[in-house]
């Protein structure tokens, strides 16, 4: 019998776990599911601009060998171009990557950097793959808490708890997911302190940065940070709806110079997995350069700002349930009431309204999160779905008890 590797017994990735192979199951037999699970654009509706396919058709038969291991020169430029616009330093065109989305690069990155039980601090609630990644790479995912009593950022205190002699780096994910936090300055400029008194690299996932609403505005932390060594993602998938297209990218800025073998090791990666997907690449300097029609969906009147409203005021007012109102991108982490709904495991909860409400979302746990009081809503789907969802949610809050004496 062949079994799975060792390297993968602490690694979740519950995005597409469980509750969502149960949610397969069900649909196989004829059941339809209400879907709030996962940050996929397309099925809700959310189209790509016109001009992004018509570019991608044009160049399209110019696009069939592969590329630069980093990407193509154009895609590169247009990366440098934008790194710029938000003021992160010391960026060339040759410390730009692209990959096949960011879930490549962070696997990439990770792999390049640790060693077998060398830490890396990463917040709780996290995106998974970034814990899973460390994981597989051999190294010890430390998970610093965020507060929710202030509006989910990073608790510093907790990071400074945290750091040990083997800490070899910080991530943040800004704007949030799962929480749909946008850190202000004095907290991002907590976090480069508390870098470059532990000699720290920061890996700042900025995948969300151009979905933001109520006028917020997003910082790129290396901006604040000239003379420490980071490493920033970001890419189309979720800002121009092309989540199927995979193109993500990461720069490399700042004190470069302490980072030369890191360095060395991704540029030996990504040579290994030849070229992220070219076609995809070919239309990154008409989505950076061009109108940012996203940006209709973020004010009053916009598909994600209404959506959110909605969803937010069905969901705070549902008796055992209280909600931080999100700023940036599109999820929300409402909490449970554990003591009025008797819960003890959150992946039983969602397991439990799944079955009965034909709803999916995902279970704090998923995210890392250590007590078994939230979940993630995913806000994609229209108002009348939303509202359906929120009822349904409802009717099962007023008569759950998970256990019962």
């Amino acid at each position: 019998m062949f079994k799975k590797s060792s390297k993968l017994n602490n690694v979740l990735y519950d995005v597409r776990g469980p509750v969502v192979d149960e949610a397969e199951r069900m649909e196989s037999s004829g059941v339809q599911i209400l879907k709030l699970n996962i940050g996929n654009p397309a099925p809700f509706g959310f189209r790509t601009p016109d001009e992004v396919i018509y570019d991608m058709r044009q160049q399209l038969t110019e696009c069939e060998g592969y590329s630069p291991a980093k990407g193509l020169f154009a895609a590169r430029k247009a990366i440098m171009q934008y790194a710029q616009l938000k003021n992160i330093p010391n960026v060339t065109i040759e410390d730009i990557y692209t990959g096949n989305g960011v879930s490549e690069l962070i696997n990439l990155s990770m792999s390049a950097l640790l060693d077998d039980g060398d830490e890396i601090l990463i917040p709780s609630p996290d995106y998974p793959l970034w814990t899973a990644c460390a994981t597989l790479a051999g190294g010890k995912a430390v998970h610093y808490l965020c507060d929710e009593q202030a509006d989910w950022y990073p608790d510093l205190a907790d990071i400074r708890k945290k750091i040990t002699c083997r800490t070899k780096a910080i991530v943040i994910i800004n704007p949030n997911n799962p929480t749909g936090a946008l850190y202000p300055k004095e907290v991002l400029e907590g976090i480069v302190e508390i870098a470059r008194q532990h000699h720290l690299i920061i890996f700042s996932d900025e995948i969300y940065d151009r979905l933001v609403m109520d006028g917020g505005e997003h910082i790129s932390i290396a901006s604040l940070a000239p003379d420490l060594f980071c490493v920033t993602f970001s890419g189309l998938s979720k800002s121009h709806m092309i989540a199927g297209f995979r193109i993500g990218w990461m720069i490399l800025s700042g004190n470069k110079a302490i980072a030369q073998d890191y360095i060395e090791g991704i540029r030996m990666l990504s040579n290994m997995r030849l070229c992220s997907n070219v076609p995809a690449q070919s239309i990154v300097q008409t989505a950076l350069g061009g109108y940012q029609s996203v940006s209709n969906y973020l004010t009053p009147g916009g598909r994600i700002y209404e959506q959110r409203e909605c969803i937010y005021q069905a969901l705070k007012d549902i008796p055992g349930l209280s909600v931080v109102k999100p700023k940036a991108a599109f999820y929300m982490f409402p909490k449970l009431d554990v003591k009025k709904f008797h819960i003890t495991n959150d992946e039983q909860f969602a397991l439990d309204l799944l079955r009965d409400k034909k709803i999916l979302l995902i279970h704090g746990g998923g995210f890392h999160w250590e007590q078994p009081d939230h979940f993630r809503v995913v806000y994609l789907p229209r108002i009348e779905v939303l509202k359906e969802s929120a009822d349904k949610i409802a009717d099962f809050l007023s008569y759950y008890q998970q256990n019962r004496c």
